[in-house]
């Protein structure tokens, strides 16, 4: 057993059970995909406590399971094909020296992140990164705290003055927002506003539960000359929702055709695009943007899932948007602008 089937067992635990227990089984299911090391190991040497959302009767409970050799259930969608941190770190570490200049997908306290400007840019660099895209919802997600243009322009300000600070070193934030897009594909932001920017990213975040074909609404989306980036394209949610279907090789090619970029937004718990589709993404020949989607400090490491998942799906490093250069990146979204226009 590892990680990824524990998870499973926790998860279709809680379903019949009540309660607190019900309740911490749940908890444990979640941080088991981010669990550093594999189960069986600590189990031997007594060390399951060890583990974040393992307490005494979790304890007992996995330690049956695993002297049982219990069979490990088929996930339901809403849980399939997800990535566990151990096995996103074998995949990485059959690349030895790749490693992403930047990530594509973060938020602060303009809209629902936890962190400043200025306390992103230093996670960011304290990582690693030469950029961070500050990528904040905008104004038609009031429930996310969405920035009007206003807002936008004031944010951009301050994005200057950090950068500023950081000009000698080589690290700079990038002027971005997560753009909420309407089924039919409209944005919610004035184009004047968003010119300034160095990247869009579009994201639906409503109606995430039809069971029809939405083909029609991402090709409506794609066609936005507003944005570069298609965010977490099928809106799943680990134990939540299983996201929108369509015919996704029309969608990835339609992507490719225009030049524009698709997401693996790879917070733990989205891993969206997930690694099925990502084949198909890279047969249509899609460029492949990763965020970590972080709102606090120590999400901004979750870009390892996303690169996992692209490596393991056989993209071409070439075609993943955060292994060029900042300039490159800038180059790449004003040119789809300027072919937009």
């Amino acid at each position: 057993m590892d990680n990824a089937g524990l998870a499973e067992l926790l998860a279709s635990a809680s379903e019949q059970a009540e309660g607190n227990l019900q309740r911490a089984l749940r908890r444990a299911s979640r941080r088991a995909m981010t669990w550093p090391v594999e189960l069986p190991g600590l189990a031997e040497r007594g060390e399951l406590q060890s583990l974040e959302g393992v307490g005494p009767t979790l304890e007992r409970i996995i330690t049956r399971w695993l002297e049982e050799d219990e069979p490990v259930p088929t996930p339901p969608e809403t849980r399939a094909g997800f990535l566990t941190l151990t096995r996103v770190r074998s995949i990485l570490a059959g690349h030895p020296g790749l490693e992403l200049k930047g990530d594509l997908q973060s938020h602060t306290v303009w809209s629902d992140g936890g962190v400043t400007v200025a306390e992103l840019a230093v996670l960011s660099e304290a990582h690693g990164f030469e950029y961070q895209a500050i990528t904040d919802h905008s104004k038609g997600l009031k429930i996310a705290g969405g920035m009007d243009e206003e807002e936008l322009t004031r944010q951009g300000y301050e994005i200057e003055d950090v950068n500023e600070r950081y000009a000698a070193g080589g690290f700079r934030l990038l002027k971005s927002i997560e753009m909420n897009i309407s089924p039919t594909g409209e944005g919610d932001m004035e184009p004047e506003a968003l010119a300034g920017l160095d990247l869009v990213l579009g994201s639906f975040h409503s109606k995430l539960r039809l069971k029809e074909d939405q083909t029609e609404r991402y090709l409506a989306a794609l066609a936005n000359p507003d944005i570069q980036i298609l965010g977490h394209p099928q809106g799943r949610m680990w134990n939540f929702r299983t996201g929108l279907h369509a015919d996704w090789r029309r969608v990835f090619a339609e992507a490719a055709r225009l030049g524009k970029a698709v997401e693996i937004d790879a917070f733990p718990d989205r891993q969206d695009l997930k690694v099925e589709l990502l084949e198909i993404a890279g047969e249509e020949g899609c460029t492949i943007s990763i965020g970590s989607d972080a709102h606090w400090p120590g999400q901004i490491g979750f870009v390892e899932f996303g690169l996992a998942a692209a490596l393991e799906a056989g993209i071409p490093t070439d075609r993943i948007l955060n292994l060029r250069s900042a300039e490159e990146l800038i180059g790449w979204a004003a040119e789809l602008r300027d072919r937009s226009a």
